[in-house]
């Protein structure tokens, strides 16, 4: 049976720790990044490792699938330590935190390692990762230092 791609939108910070919990240890290629101004939109197309498959039992095999990450009505998009110009320069995500600004807006940074940073300011928290296509087998799973 033929597992189904995960889609999931986010509209509450709560939902957005779920997206943010999937996409852990997600690799994105800094040319896969655009920020759409006149639409509004934010675009990353990730590597997303498939952590809900490796869980499931312990003879699953490492697997990434391509998905997008899209963020909706954004008013401005800001980064750290990520250059633009570095083609084929790889980030690997960390996290996503969230907090709502005094003017209502949200501020949703995508953290990266190597303190890179996405700042993503919206008007309302409206962000959709959708897995696209088929899964592949990878020999690398990310690994994490103990504390």
């Amino acid at each position: 049976m033929k597992p189904k791609n995960l889609k999931l939108i986010a509209r509450t910070e709560e939902d957005l720790r779920v997206v943010s919990a999937h996409l852990q240890d997600a690799i994105v290629n800094i040319n896969d990044i655009a920020n759409l101004k006149k639409n509004k939109i934010l675009l990353l197309q990730l590597n997303r490792f498939m952590w809900e498959d490796i869980e499931k039992g312990v003879f699953r095999k490492n697997k990434r699938i391509r998905t997008f990450l899209k963020f909706e009505n954004v008013v401005k998009v800001n980064s750290k330590n990520i250059n633009q110009a570095g083609n084929d320069k790889f980030l690997d995500f960390l996290t996503i935190e969230t907090n709502q600004m005094i003017d209502n807006n949200y501020e949703m940074k995508i953290l990266f390692a190597g303190d890179s940073i996405l700042k993503v300011t919206a008007e309302v928290i409206e962000v959709t990762l959708d897995d696209q296509g088929e899964a592949w087998e990878t020999k690398n799973k990310p690994k994490h230092k103990e504390i």
